[in-house]
């Protein structure tokens, strides 16, 4: 059976998690804790990074890119299979665009807000410092460039039937997989994003989403709002 090595509050592994779901395959998952750089997680992957799939076959798939691309061309040489989704759907030209978007979310909005955000609010107290208290200099950059970027999806939202073009993508999974992370942590105003919060109610309201709305880290609940498909 294929096994996925994932954290369940990681955007990287929560992606691959929702494109799985959206296809059809169910992995077993297998959390680890990437700070803490296991001799056996690196054996595995030797970049100490999530998320990582094995296949029942025995081919190994490391990082939310080699794993979609994979995907996409599984679901492009098997048409037949009625699959929920493309990941990449389109002709070349979409395809860019959605690529595009997938690389915004997993490299610039991860590093502009969700990093800071688990590293404050969950790994430091994870990693054993208990007492560990967020940096309010930390977050409140964090919050500006997260209510920038809610204005870059509400626009792209605006603009198309779904943020990489007319059909649901993985740019919509790379998006939602970083929103609902930090949302967990009660982060995101969205009562001043109406679209990027009709937009996200809709992903959020998939089938694939309900394995991340059901996970919990202890210690740490999320805002009661967090399952309520319509906020």
């Amino acid at each position: 059976m294929d096994k996925l090595t994932h954290f369940r509050l990681c955007p990287h592994s929560r992606s691959i998690r929702l494109a799985l779901g959206e296809v059809g395959i169910e992995p077993t998952l297998v959390e680890e804790r990437p700070w803490e750089q296991r001799p056996q997680f690196l054996a595995l992957n030797p970049a100490g990074e999530l998320p990582v799939l094995e296949r029942d076959g025995g081919l190994t798939l490391c990082g939310t890119y080699a794993i979609s691309e994979y995907i996409a061309e599984e679901l492009r040489q098997h048409r037949s299979d009625n699959r929920q989704i493309e990941l990449l759907p389109g002709g070349r030209d979409e395809r860019a665009e959605i690529r595009r978007l997938a690389d915004w979310f997993h490299r610039k909005f991860d590093r502009d807000v969700t990093r800071e955000l688990l590293l404050e609010k969950v790994y430091a107290r994870m990693g054993g410092a208990l007492d560990h208290s967020p940096d309010p200099e930390v977050l409140r950059p964090v919050r500006a460039n997260l209510r920038y970027h809610l204005s870059y999806i509400g626009y792209l939202a605006h603009q198309r039937r779904w943020l990489g073009g007319d059909e649901f993508s993985f740019a919509d999974l790379a998006a939602a997989a970083h929103l609902s992370s930090i949302d967990y942590l009660g982060e995101v105003p969205w009562n001043e994003y109406a679209v990027a919060k009709s937009w996200y109610a809709r992903v959020k309201s998939r089938p694939s989403f309900r394995g991340i709305l059901a996970d919990r880290v202890p210690g740490i609940p999320p805002p009661l709002y967090y399952t309520d498909l319509d906020f």
